[in-house]
């Protein structure tokens, strides 16, 4: 008589994913709020869309993963930061244009799930809503046996907020004259790590564990610096009307995430010495021979986030960072051109 074949011997194992899920909503519930109306676990999540304080809301969303950074988790063994960093990532996303975050889905793909491993991503993923008061409303976990490498992961995150139509920021009003200002990075953020890995551990020899007398760090310690969000430093400046424009410095770096913003007919100039670059890429830099121009295409440079307004507002916005012990930069300005950016 043939043997009884289950879904475990397939791969899957649906009491892993139980555990998983029975530690994720304890997670997960830290997160709710008022307008949370469902609990993990129901076929959709529900939140409640009332918003009695704008006049037109609009709902902003996006979508995003945290790339091969990743990859240094599984080499580290470091799994409850990167649910952070892709929390952080998204709200920014959606924060360039005054929205505020309202509720956060996320999914996480394996080929062998191990419930301790999700709930170390899901630990971060809870961190980072907790920290920018946004919910964490629902997700997918998947066990997918043969598609992934043991011991890997994929996750992606899925974000939605609200802003009050009359406060949109969309970079129409950006005129030349403009300056622009820069609140920095700590790392490398969640961009670039396909070329990082090829600099540390192909053309260097590092590994995780060997520590870099420049950062005195490991090199794991240093390429899982978290991805910042920017949600407190420009609360209060949001609906100020103040703001013409936000870049969210990710993959493209300086040179191709600031033109996304800038209307027809305008151009800025970025002068490189005006904010420190970290010390993380001038090592890159110098272990790969890497050209400048590949450098500010691949990396943040330092920079998080650009902030465009008038010369009439710079006085109270730069007030407003100091108040806060918030670093900034001035780092240029709006030239007239055709949406591109010199670095002088």
């Amino acid at each position: 008589m043939t043997k009884p074949i289950s879904y475990a011997d397939a791969g899957v194992d649906i009491d892993a994913a139980t555990r998983a899920t029975d530690r994720i909503k304890q997670l997960a519930k830290q997160t709710f709020n008022a307008q949370t109306l469902s609990e993990i676990g129901s076929f959709g999540g529900m939140f409640d869309g009332a918003f009695p304080k704008l006049k037109q809301p609009v709902l902003v969303a996006s979508a995003d993963g945290v790339g091969t950074k990743l990859k240094i988790a599984f080499l580290a063994g470091v799994h409850n930061t990167v649910g952070r960093d892709l929390v952080n990532h998204c709200v920014n996303d959606i924060l360039v244009q005054g929205a505020r975050p309202l509720f956060f889905l996320d999914y996480i793909a394996t080929g062998k799930l191990l419930p301790d491993v999700v709930a170390a991503i899901v630990e971060g993923v809870a961190q980072g809503a907790k920290e920018n008061g946004c919910v964490l409303l629902g997700g997918e976990t998947a066990e997918m046996p043969d598609f992934y490498a043991d011991g890997e992961y994929d996750v992606a995150g899925f974000i939605v907020g609200v802003v009050d139509k009359s406060k949109i920021i969309d970079g129409k009003q950006i005129v030349a004259g403009d300056i622009l200002l820069a609140l920095p990075s700590v790392g490398l953020h969640t961009n670039g790590y396909s070329l990082a890995r090829k600099l540390f551990f192909e053309v260097a020899g590092h590994d995780v564990n060997t520590r870099l007398d420049e950062l005195k760090m490991t090199v794991a310690e240093a390429l899982l610096q978290p991805h910042v969000s920017y949600l407190k430093p420009l609360d209060g400046l949001l609906d100020s009307g103040m703001i013409k424009g936000l870049a969210h410095i990710t993959g493209g770096g300086l040179t191709d995430n600031v033109p996304r913003i800038l209307p027809s007919g305008t151009a800025v100039e970025i002068e490189k010495s005006s904010w420190p670059v970290l010390p993380i890429f001038e090592l890159m830099q110098k272990i790969g021979n890497v050209a400048e121009n590949e450098m500010y295409r691949t990396f943040n440079m330092g920079v998080g986030m650009v902030i465009v307004i008038s010369q009439s507002d710079a006085g109270v916005i730069k007030s407003h960072f100091q108040d806060r012990s918030e670093q900034f930069y001035e780092i240029g300005r709006v030239i007239e051109g055709e949406r591109c950016v010199k670095l002088i």
